[in-house]
């Protein structure tokens, strides 16, 4: 299903930037398995996967910070320091190593995204991913699941001094593409998303699908999806049957 909650000016979008986690992939039983593993390495108890999965969306640091604090019974900011780093080094060597283990891409994202890659007049449409993920294991897991190809850039957590929702990373990419903010049109699952295309100036689409849902209305988007087939309902009105064909 699809709803428009603002109609964006489709025919002007040449520049598409996609969150990571949740939304072209589905990642949480990995990152659900590293911080467990971080917290049983200090002899801690594991969380509920569906816990840790709510946490995902503003960063690694932030992740294994709020599941550090709900294991202590603290606010995030009680959480001490050197433990935190203690645990936040084992977390991401141990997710560097299984980052692929059970992570997958949505259904539809593939084909989607080589749908995509033109403009309806067909020429190139520009296309990016604005995570706040490490970017290392961005690029490898971008790279593994056969769809880094697509993007002239894919931009981590640190890349930039400042992470989503704060509009650095989204418009550094703008500047890079030549595009205009309402050009632009960032796709994500949750608020943070909607709120980095808001800072931006940019246009909002959402991921019904991802990680956020719980949040993704507390800041509407312009538009909201049930699926990444939608996304070129949504932008390119063509069929992408012959695209799902020749990827298979």
């Amino acid at each position: 299903m699809i709803r428009v909650l603002r109609p964006i000016p489709v025919d002007s979008i040449k520049l598409l930037v996609f969150d990571l986690d949740g939304t072209l992939i589905d990642s949480a039983r990995d990152l659900c398995n590293s911080v467990n593993a971080a917290l049983e390495h200090m002899g801690r108890p594991h969380l509920a996967d569906d816990i840790i999965a709510s946490f995902v969306g503003n960063g690694a640091a932030l992740l294994v910070r709020r599941s550090l604090a709900v294991e202590n019974g603290v606010s995030p900011d009680e959480v001490h320091d050197e433990e935190l780093a203690t645990v936040y080094t084992f977390f991401l060597d141990h997710y560097r190593e299984h980052k692929l283990d059970f992570t997958f891409a949505y259904e539809g994202v593939l084909e989607s995204l080589a749908a995509l890659r033109l403009l309806p007049d067909g020429s190139p449409r520009t296309m990016a991913v604005l995570t706040n993920k490490p970017v290392r294991p961005a690029r490898a897991i971008c790279d593994g699941l056969g769809m880094g190809e697509f993007f002239f850039r894919i931009c981590g957590g640190d890349s930039f001094p400042l992470k989503k929702p704060d509009p650095m990373g989204l418009r550094s990419l703008m500047g890079e593409a030549n595009v205009r903010p309402e050009e632009t049109l960032m796709v994500g699952d949750s608020k943070v998303d909607v709120q980095t295309a808001r800072n931006a100036g940019a246009w909002s689409l959402g991921c019904q699908f991802g990680f956020g849902p719980q949040n993704l209305m507390e800041e509407p988007p312009d538009l909201v999806v049930d699926s990444a087939f939608d996304w070129t309902r949504v932008i390119n009105p063509a069929k992408i049957d012959s695209v799902r064909d020749s990827i298979q």
